[in-house]
C-alpha cells in the first residue's frame, strides 16, 4: 500500500479490526520510509449491472433514495429506510455473486419494503413491475389480501372492485353538490 504522505510503496499493517458488521476491514498501516500511520479500509466489492450493460458499485444510498419516492407521504422514517438498504444488500451479498444484475436488486428490495408498507410497495412494484393498467393493480392488491390472511383460509372481505369504488365516489359528489 502505498503512503499518502512520501508516496512510497511500501508499508506494514499495525493493527487490523473488523467495521459494519464484518462487512469491511479497517487496518492501520506504518510506512517503513517515513514512519508516519495511516489508515486504510479494505471492502469486498459488489458491482450492480444495469438492463443497459454499464457496471456501478453498488450503493445502499440509490437504494435509499429509490425507495423514499415510493414511501412519500407514508409513516416511514429515514431509520427504516436504511434499514431496508441494509436488507437489500444483505440479501444481494448472500447471492455469492460479485456482480448483480440491477433486476435482482430490484427484487430483493421488493419484501423488506411490503413489510415495511404495503402502499409503499404497490408505489414500488407498479413502477418496477411496469403495470400498465388497473388490473395490474387490482392483481397486486389481490394478492397482498390474499398472503395476509391465514394458511387454509380464504381471503375475508369481497376483492377490491374500481368501478365499483367509482361509481360510490362519483354518489358521493353528487350528494355533495345537491
Amino acid at each position: 500500500m502505498r503512503c499518502p504522505f512520501c508516496k512510497e510503496d511500501d508499508s506494514r499493517v499495525v493493527d487490523s479490526r473488523t467495521v459494519e458488521e464484518g462487512l469491511a476491514v479497517r487496518r492501520r498501516r506504518e510506512c517503513t520510509s517515513c514512519g508516519r500511520r495511516f489508515t486504510t479500509a479494505e471492502v469486498a466489492s459488489l458491482v450492480v449491472v444495469k438492463r443497459s450493460g454499464v457496471s456501478e458499485t453498488f450503493s445502499r444510498q440509490k437504494v435509499v433514495s429509490g425507495v423514499r419516492k415510493a414511501c412519500q407521504g407514508r409513516p416511514v422514517n429515514e431509520d427504516d429506510l436504511a434499514l431496508l438498504a441494509q436488507q437489500v444488500e444483505d440479501a444481494v451479498r448472500a447471492t455469492g455473486q460479485a456482480e448483480v444484475p440491477a433486476m435482482e436488486v430490484g427484487l430483493a428490495i421488493l419484501s423488506p419494503l411490503r413489510e415495511l408498507d404495503e402502499v409503499a410497495y404497490l408505489r414500488f412494484a407498479s413502477v418496477y413491475r411496469s403495470f400498465d393498467n388497473l388490473e395490474d393493480f387490482e392483481a397486486e392488491i389481490a394478492l397482498l389480501r390474499a398472503e395476509g390472511e391465514p394458511v387454509g383460509q380464504e381471503p375475508v372481505g369481497r376483492p377490491f372492485n374500481v368501478s365499483a369504488s367509482r361509481q360510490n365516489h362519483e354518489e358521493t359528489n353528487t350528494a355533495r353538490t345537491r
